[in-house]
């Protein structure tokens, strides 16, 4: 059961659950969409059974089953009491870019019969508040496309699963479009000085190495790092005793391309030596 990987992918109509599976089943996954819950643990009886072909299996698990909301606690509980390791991937979206997505496709959403589109889905949301609660990750997908979805997905779960060490994720973003809903800590660094207001620095991305020695030079860059990483030090093993199998640091800048993208490549490199890391920045291409 320890070389057994298991990740459940649910979560909201509309959200990205079938670019999902289909990304982990050319990723190896074996991908059962729609697997009625009660049979969940028959499932992973014989495919322990058969580690050597089915030793990574993905399930596509939503309100399509009748019986989902009713058994997934007792029955996901149950698993885990015996020891089987669960990856519960949550996807979600905002309700406009829900809302866009339907009117795209023209798709009927599954709770929308006798009232609109944004009333089924905030009725599914309040329904899925739960499991949602009991996730291993969450992904809010309103800002991707379907290539920027299967790259993170690839990227995700080309790392070491769940009960090896904790995923840790370094996403840079810019104030002026919003907090990251998926991140876990967020840290402000628009208290540093901006490289913006520097004329040959303003055109350059926060990846550029003149963009962080320009702030390394700098006595309050090098203090906060020190403290921040000190803090970080104490908090991500709790993390992971808790059984936190992915978190997300996100750091913020006022438009998301210069102070926050240095910051957290710097703090990727001080953390790649302790847990799998990985460095996304959401706002650099799209900062003017």
């Amino acid at each position: 059961m320890q070389n057994l990987r298991i990740v459940i992918v649910t979560g909201l109509s509309g959200s990205g659950k079938s670019t999902v599976i289909r990304v982990l089943e050319d990723m190896g996954f074996f991908c059962v969409d729609n697997l009625p819950i009660v049979l969940l643990p028959k499932l992973f009886e014989l495919c322990s059974a058969s580690l050597g072909e089915y030793s990574r299996i993905a399930l596509v698990m939503d309100l399509r089953e009748r019986d989902f909301l009713k058994t997934y606690p007792e029955v996901i509980g149950r698993l885990k009491e015996q020891g089987y390791q669960l990856e519960i991937l949550f996807l979600e979206a905002s309700n406009e870019a829900l809302v866009r997505r339907y009117s795209q496709t023209r798709r009927t959403h599954p709770l929308a019969e006798g009232c609109g589109v944004l009333e089924g889905i905030h009725k599914e949301r309040q329904m899925l508040a739960g499991l949602r609660a009991m996730a291993t990750l969450v992904i809010d997908t309103s800002t991707y496309n379907v290539h920027q979805l299967q790259g993170a997905i690839r990227e995700i779960f080309e790392q070491k699963p769940i009960g090896r060490k904790m995923n840790l994720t370094f996403l840079s973003f810019g104030y002026s479009r919003g907090i990251p809903p998926e991140a876990d800590i967020v840290i402000d660094v628009r208290f540093l000085p901006n490289p913006f207001f520097e004329e040959e620095l303003k055109t350059l991305p926060g990846t550029d190495t003149r963009i962080s020695d320009y702030l390394i030079r700098i006595e309050e860059t090098r203090e906060f790092l020190e403290r921040f990483y000190s803090l970080l030090e104490y908090l991500l093993p709790l993390y992971e005793r808790e059984g936190k199998a992915y978190l997300t640091v996100a750091v913020g800048c006022t438009g998301g391309r210069h102070r926050s993208v240095a910051i957290a490549e710097r703090l990727g490199n001080l953390f790649q030596e302790k847990f799998p890391v990985r460095r996304r920045h959401r706002d650099l291409e799209a900062s003017p």
